[in-house]
């Protein structure tokens, strides 16, 4: 014996199945990211500037770490972390002095462009940005 409804349900499940079925063909067909281009020691990296709160070197100190998003791009090698298709998107600048650190203050969530002079892959799973830019300099826009 069917249950009373039977055919209503099964209508309403085969229209669900015939209108997710190109949209699954689609998702499918979607081209790969294309690779970054590379990123050496000079080349000029830009992109909004974000800060990562992270603990300081002394308990209860609080100490900012600087991020940059931006395009995909690749590193050269060795890779590390960064060995991904595209290339990392995340950047942390290290900050060498008080002078760096009061640059990037008042450029908090804007496009910033900086030099960059070292460059190198995240080493841990747990750092929080893809590449980590040792030695830089902003630049003007």
């Amino acid at each position: 014996m069917t249950k009373r409804g039977f055919g209503k349900r099964l209508a309403l499940g085969a229209i669900l199945v015939a209108v997710s079925a190109p949209l699954a063909l689609a998702q499918q067909s979607e081209a790969p990211q294309k690779a970054g281009k590379p990123l050496n020691a000079g080349d000029v990296l830009s992109g909004e500037l974000t800060v990562l709160k992270v603990r300081g070197a002394k308990p209860g100190q609080p100490a900012a770490a600087y991020q940059i998003t931006s395009e995909p791009r690749r590193l050269p090698p060795p890779s590390g972390l960064c060995n991904l298709e595209t290339g990392p998107e995340t950047f942390q600048l290290i900050i060498a002095n008080n002078a760096q650190a009061s640059q990037l203050k008042g450029l908090l969530g804007k496009q910033i462009v900086v030099k960059v002079d070292e460059i190198a892959c995240a080493q841990d799973a747990g750092q929080m940005s893809e590449a980590v830019v040792t030695k830089w300099s902003l630049m003007k826009r």
